[in-house]
């Protein structure tokens, strides 16, 4: 008792050189081989193509894909933005040109071509 806290093995019991774990002291693991995470979603097939980009509260633009990276930021040319329709109007378009696209913000993108609006199959049948 009276060698409580004091002598030679200080700090053995605590993690120090004699421990057996795998601390900073402790045998280190060789790392592992893990394969390359590949992308959800491979843009590289849209390059140079027409895509249909829409955003978190309602905006929806179409342009030609320039560039993108792992972000989700997108570079695109061409660009028109789709505006909402009034309710007694037709929806108009605005030219934008050349534009940068925030990634956090895009919620839906999607090619062009083969797109088309079909009815919404949820809707009560009359």
């Amino acid at each position: 008792m009276a060698d409580r806290g004091r002598g030679g093995n200080r700090g053995a019991a605590r993690g120090g050189a004699s421990s057996s774990r795998g601390g900073k002291n402790g045998p280190s693991q060789a790392p592992l081989d893990k394969p390359k995470r590949e992308a959800i979603l491979d843009l590289a097939k849209y390059v140079n193509e027409r895509i249909r980009v829409k955003f978190t509260g309602g905006r929806e633009v179409t342009g030609v894909l320039k560039g993108y990276d792992q972000l989700l930021n997108l570079v695109l040319d061409e660009v028109q933005e789709n505006l909402q329709a009034v309710p007694e109007g037709q929806p108009t378009t605005r030219n934008l040109g050349l534009v940068v696209l925030r990634g956090p913000t895009i919620t839906l993108l999607s090619p062009v071509d083969g797109f088309e609006e079909i009815a919404n199959p949820f809707l009560a049948q009359e």
